[in-house]
Order: C-alpha cells, then structure tokens, then sequence
C-alpha cells in the first residue's frame, strides 16, 4: 500500500470513529481532564515540603555510616557546579524516590540514581546536544572521569549507558515518583537562603514547540477542524507576537509559579504544569495552585498578566489566593464610578465618594463617608453599595490598592527564569516526545535552574561605579 492509500484509508477511518462518537458523553468530563492535566494533579504518595525534612532527617537514622557521604568529595570532580551538586545529592534518598516497584540493585547494573544524575548532567553542561549524541565515548569514555565520576560509572571499565535506557527511565517514572525527587530538591531550595520570609509569587507561562509541524490528517467535528498530529498530546496555539517567530505555534505550554524576592528583584521556579499549546492560561492556574498546595508551598498573593484574571472570585474561594492582574481593556466600568482617580458613587445624583469596607463572596462592599448633614439624600439613601467581581479594577483583590501596585510592578520578573530554562538550560528544544515526556523533561529542568543558583557559580560580579555617570550627574 503506498502512501497516498494509506492517508486515504487513515481518513476513512477517522471519519467513521467521528460519526460514530457520542459527544454527549464528554458533558461530564472534568476541566482537568479536558486540559489534559489529570495526569499532573496531587495524588496519594506525594510528600510536602515539611514531610521530606522529616523523611530526610530519619533516612539514615538506622546506619552507622554514609558511605557514599565519607568517601566524598571524588578528585576527578573539579568543576566547581558538579562538586556542589555532587556534595548534595544523596542517591539512596533519590533512589527511594525515583525506583521502580520491585526494585533489586542486586540484579540492575545501571542504578535509578546514576540515569537520574545524567539527566542532570546532559542539561547542566550538554543541554544543545541530543540524548544519542550524549551516550557516546566522546563524552562518557575513559577520559571522561569528571563525568563518569558524577555519573557513578567506573573508571576502569568502557561501560556506559545507551540512551534508550534514558528514554525508558523517562517514560517509566510516574508523577508521584518526579514529584517526590522534586520535593527533595524545592526543600534543600528552601534551607539555602536564596529566599527571604516575605516572597511574592507569580504565574506567567511560555510555549515549548513541538518538533512536529505538520499534522498527520484533519477532521472536521461539528464544523471545527481537529488536527491530530504524531504526537496526539500537543495542538497548535496562538504565542505572543514576536519579532523573528510565527504567531502559531506546535507544541505545549509551560505554566510555572515562581517566587519573587521583592528586595533583590530575582525570581526563581518553583513547580509547573504543562498542557497543550490550545488551551487558555486561565484554565490552569487553579491546578497549579493546588499542585503547590499540596507539596507545601504557602501563597497569599499571586501576581499574574491578563490570561489568569480571577474575574468571579472562584479562585479566591477555592484556594484562598489572591490573584493580582493588571486591568483588562476589554471590562467595563461599572456604573456610578468614575476612572483617573478612581471614585466610587452610590447612585447617578451622589457626588460623595464611596469608602471600601472590604471583599466577601457577593463582591466589593463599599460604604458611605459621608458626615451627617452633607448629603441631601440622607434620609433616602441605603449608604452601602456591593460592585460585583470583574476582570477590571475590582478584581478580588482590588487594582487601586498599593499592595495591588506594587504587585504588578513586578509581575515581569516573572518572565526571567523562562528565560534561564530555555536559553540556559535547553528546554527550547525538549528532544522528547508525548505530554508526559515534556512534563518530567520540564521538571529536571527546573531542578538544575534551582541547583546552579544555589551554587552561585554563575553569578555576575557587581559592576564597580561608573566614574562618568558621576560626573555627568553632578553637571547636570
């Protein structure tokens, strides 16, 4: 059957699968699942923040000795980052994580920790090459001793690891299981004092395209087009207009929280959520905070762009987090208020201004400030006035509050650990294929963009004075 017969018959039969399907059905299917997040929500096994430490401290409670922590630190390891990391890592902690069911090291020659450490390993120094590329003597052969050390190969020997064997141990490791090592990480994170007590967290997301750009055949389901690519997981979305890159993009979406050091500026990842490039922001910032619930991260405030606006307060009231915005264009004012400044009125006759007495479920509660005698309407007057949540200035939390200012001052900090996971850390091009492939791929990423700021190494040094911006400063 030649290729053309075969594209004829794959159409067929998609044709027949889509006047046979009863929509119907999908009524009750939950948001999460119509995103395709279902796989990526909090489940039974995963730990928080406070149970690792617990899990961390009583790990080693029942051994004498730590072998592998005394016969540390390996001088074949001179790279400054691999020593950091390496001194870090605990690999039996990270193989009760990341080990299969029925896991015997007895019968393995490859252990779950030393896949886990090349992972590292290929993003932190080799993150521009491929995985087949990578399993090579050019990088793992007996001259290699830096790598073979941190990837706990033996020096003596030419064995090395293929890289389907990476491909398998990306594809077998369950979401509990990467959440599990993640939390290992986000809590050493946590104890090295790149964050201050007092964060602001944030949400933006970035598009991670998909090595496939065309689809396989096009069907059309109740006058919409479904395209159906070779990877079923991701869709083609809209980006936001760059100069040198198409408007359309193939591929997945990257959702991330990140914590905002108000006094320094420096924003780092925390957790992520991935999802097809189709699907609007707006759907997944309720999962996400969740997902960061779940594992312990504690939210007050949140500061986001547009797409993530809390415009009914159902976030608030799910979550118990506030979501910042900056104002849409699109929402209206309501009315009785008047903009630049922004006063509220209690009805078309009243002048007075109208204080806010604070936020319930119904809406924005203001009252009256008038003083006795100065309204004419006083005797007539309910004095009290509840403005509905919108996705413009009396969002939950409200947009003319400092707090609320100060908030979306900073949201565009948010944009900067894209930045480091896609340019830095390689995650521009994953080199992996299905949803969940991206996920743990992501996921890696984010633990080495929390590994090399801990280590400072690739910090900038602060730049001295400028002696001729003082001079131009004092002459004006």
């Amino acid at each position: 059957m030649n290729r053309k017969s075969k594209k004829k018959l794959l159409q067929q039969i998609m044709d027949e699968a889509v006047n046979n399907y009863d929509y119907s059905q999908t009524l009750d299917i939950p948001i999460e699942e119509l995103t395709g997040v279902e796989d990526q929500m909090p489940s039974e096994g995963i730990r928080s923040i406070p149970e690792m430490a617990d899990y961390i401290k009583n790990f080693h409670s029942d051994n004498l000795f730590d072998f592998d922590k005394r016969r540390k630190p390996y001088n074949e390891i001179v790279d400054q980052e691999l020593q950091f990391i390496d001194q870090l890592l605990d690999d039996q902690i990270i193989n009760s994580f990341i080990a299969p069911d029925g896991y015997s090291a007895a019968h393995r020659e490859i252990q779950p920790y030393q896949l886990f450490r090349m992972e590292l390993l290929k993003i932190i120094k080799y993150p521009e090459i491929s995985y087949r590329k990578f399993c090579s003597d050019e990088y793992f052969g007996r001259e290699r001793k830096q790598n073979r050390r941190f990837v706990r190969l033996p020096l003596n020997t030419k064995d090395q690891v293929h890289h389907t064997e990476l491909c398998h141990f990306r594809t077998d490791l369950l979401f509990r299981q990467l959440m599990n090592v993640f939390v290992y990480f986000l809590h050493h994170f946590y104890q090295s004092g790149c964050l201050e007590n007092t964060v602001i967290h944030g949400v933006d997301s970035s598009e991670l395209p998909s090595e496939i750009n065309y689809p396989i055949c096009t069907v059309e389901v109740k006058g919409k087009k479904i395209r159906i690519y070779s990877d079923p997981d991701c869709d083609c979305g809209q980006r936001r207009k760059k100069r040198d890159k198409s408007y359309y993009v193939i591929g997945y979406r990257l959702h991330t929280l990140t914590a905002i050091n108000p006094s320094t500026g420096h924003s780092y990842p925390l957790i992520s959520i991935v999802g097809a490039a189709n699907h609007h922001d707006s759907l997944f910032l309720k999962p996400l905070i969740k997902l960061a619930q779940a594992i312990g991260i504690d939210m007050k405030l949140i500061t986001a762009d547009q797409a993530y606006h809390d415009k009914d307060g159902s976030i608030l009231e799910a979550t118990g987090v506030y979501v910042v915005a900056p104002p849409s264009e699109k929402a209206k004012l309501p009315e009785n208020v008047l903009e630049s400044p922004l006063r509220v009125t209690c009805n078309d006759f009243c002048e007075i201004p109208m204080r806010s007495l604070g936020a319930s479920q119904d809406g924005h509660e203001f009252g009256c400030d008038s003083k006795p005698g100065d309204c004419i309407f006083e005797s007539t007057c309910t004095k009290s006035r509840i403005i509905d949540f919108d996705k413009g200035h009396f969002q939950p939390m409200p947009s003319f509050h400092n707090a609320s200012q100060q908030a979306m001052d900073i949201r565009k900090n948010c944009e900067r650990p894209f930045n480091l996971m896609k340019k830095r850390e390689g995650l521009e091009i994953t080199r992996v294929r299905s949803q969940h492939g991206v996920v743990v791929r992501s996921a890696f990423t984010t633990i080495v963009t929390l590994l090399i700021e801990m280590a400072g190494t690739r910090h900038k040094p602060k730049k001295q004075e400028d002696g001729q911006k003082e001079l131009f400063a004092a002459t004006g």
